[in-house]
């Protein structure tokens, strides 16, 4: 799995940089400016902008209605927990900076009422828009600079796992794959005899049997989380840890001031799916069913529709300078139709720009000793068969343009999984076949995750992931940073 070594590094260095270290005393905290920068930038985002424009163009009360519409720019920020140490850094989205001015706009209209405000509403607009695009900057910056203090074991949380080794070494690899979160695993604690695989050290071990009356099997984890300096201690749930055992395991914890966190065995699964409840006191988790039909679903299709629409006659003049260049460069059709195959495994035609010499599909087998992919994708670095202009046309994404066509057609989305060849499909299994579920897309997780320099299981994991929690927000946002992928070309070729 990718960065598995540069995770366990990564622990074992925050292990020996703060490791003896008592948990009351210490705390994981992010780099202390995130929070002033955040501030800062929206209220002068709000402030300054509103200041000037209403100043240079004669609007009345250019200081109260800055000073009122920082503040709350502000209260709405700080009511989506914006501020909360969990959230700063954490995300780069523009998209919640969007919903959140759309708020803000909202409650400026009501005090504009109340006020009496005769100011021109389109020259507030226009001040305000700044407040969205800055917030966003902010929050790439320190989404960068979080990243890159947790690529070298800093603003982490030292975790605890405690669980059978099995399932314990399954949660530890886990997170030791991805190094977008901030948790890494000091330690485990294995419950029973069994050894653990995953090399991550074991300060303690508690008995598979549940204790007996006045025993205390809770002493070892909290030496353990001791020892380690633990901020957080990670529970696998399994038939070894009764629901009573689990429940004493929370009161030592919570009673010496660590907090406790369980892991249920879902993966991929997101946040807004999941709900909890109780009932005749045991908590359950609900699970809800992905978008598969719906207004949601309806409300993508239209704008599928709406945007390839648009797209197709805002870029007609690209078009056809774009074919006349490949034209130029080599003979053959400006065109290439390829079989895909689409929702519930249905074929059809998709269309791209011609990147390859016209015999290319012949001349695959020739090259089936090189593929550079692992499964049933073929791709290679330095294919042969690609062209001059078909190398540029593939970096910078313009070969796909023409999708807009199968996107208009119904046959494709603006965002969803990589659509496949049908000779890639006829070795799927069935966990890959629900690729299939849903609309392939002219970008997706994979199209922001590097492209070809994915391997097998990876592409089929982004492409799972979207097609259990895809929503229109998410949408939105895979397409705002596809521009950014787009412009990076890595993994295009």
């Amino acid at each position: 799995m990718r960065h598995i070594g540069m995770s366990k590094a990564r622990s074992v260095t925050a292990s020996g940089v703060r490791g003896g270290r008592s948990p009351h005393r210490r705390r994981s905290g992010k780099a202390r400016w995130y929070l002033p920068a955040a501030l800062a930038t929206d209220i002068l985002g709000v402030a300054l902008p509103v200041a000037f424009v209403f100043a240079g163009s004669g609007q009345p009360h250019p200081v109260p209605a800055a000073l009122v519409g920082a503040a709350l720019w502000t209260v709405v920020r700080a009511a989506r927990h914006r501020y909360g140490s969990g959230a700063l850094g954490e995300s780069r989205g523009v998209i919640p900076a969007l919903h959140d001015w759309l708020t803000l706009l909202g409650l400026l209209a009501v005090v504009r009422i109340a006020a009496g405000e005769t100011s021109d509403p389109v020259t507030a607009l226009s001040a305000l828009s700044f407040a969205p695009l800055l917030t966003a900057l902010c929050g790439k910056v320190t989404h960068r600079h979080l990243t890159r203090q947790r690529r070298s074991a800093q603003s982490v949380h030292r975790v605890l796992v405690i669980g059978e080794p099995a399932s314990a070494d399954e949660v530890v690899e886990r997170l030791a794959s991805r190094t977008d979160h901030a948790y890494v695993v000091t330690g485990v604690v294995p419950v029973g005899s069994a050894q653990l695989t995953s090399g991550v050290p074991a300060p303690a071990r508690i008995g598979s049997a549940p204790p007996a009356r006045g025993e205390q099997d809770w002493v070892p984890v909290l030496g353990a989380a001791e020892q380690l300096a633990a901020d957080l201690v990670l529970v696998v749930p399994g038939p070894r840890i009764s629901g009573e055992r689990l429940r004493r395991l929370s009161w030592a914890l919570h009673d010496s001031g660590l907090p406790l966190a369980l892991a249920p065995g879902l993966t991929d699964v997101a946040p807004r799916r999941l709900r909890t409840s109780t009932v005749a006191g045991l908590p359950l988790l609900h699970v809800a069913p992905p978008h598969r039909q719906g207004a949601q679903t309806a409300l993508k299709a239209a704008l599928d529709r709406t945007g390839a629409a648009l797209g197709l006659l805002l870029l007609a003049p690209v078009y056809g300078l774009l074919a006349l260049v490949i034209r130029l460069d080599s003979p053959g059709p400006v065109l290439h139709r390829q079989t895909r195959t689409g929702l519930d495994a249905k074929p059809f035609t998709m269309w791209k720009f011609r990147t390859m010499v016209v015999d290319a599909e012949r001349r695959r087998a020739e090259l089936a000793a090189a593929n550079e992919q692992d499964g049933p994708l073929f791709k290679m670095r330095r294919d042969p068969r690609v062209t001059r202009v078909g190398r540029w046309l593939r970096r910078s994404s313009l070969d796909e343009l023409p999708q807009l066509v199968n996107v208009l057609r119904g046959e494709m989305s603006l965002v969803g999984p990589r659509p496949p060849l049908p000779d890639e499909v006829a070795q799927y299994d069935e966990v890959a076949m629900r690729r299939l579920a849903v609309k392939p897309g002219l970008t997706g997780l994979w199209q922001i995750s590097g492209r070809s320099d994915l391997s097998w299981d990876e592409s089929v994991a982004l492409d799972l992931r979207y097609a259990d929690n895809w929503c229109l927000r998410g949408d939105l946002d895979l397409l705002a940073r596809t521009f950014r992928a787009v412009v990076d070309g890595r993994g295009a070729y």
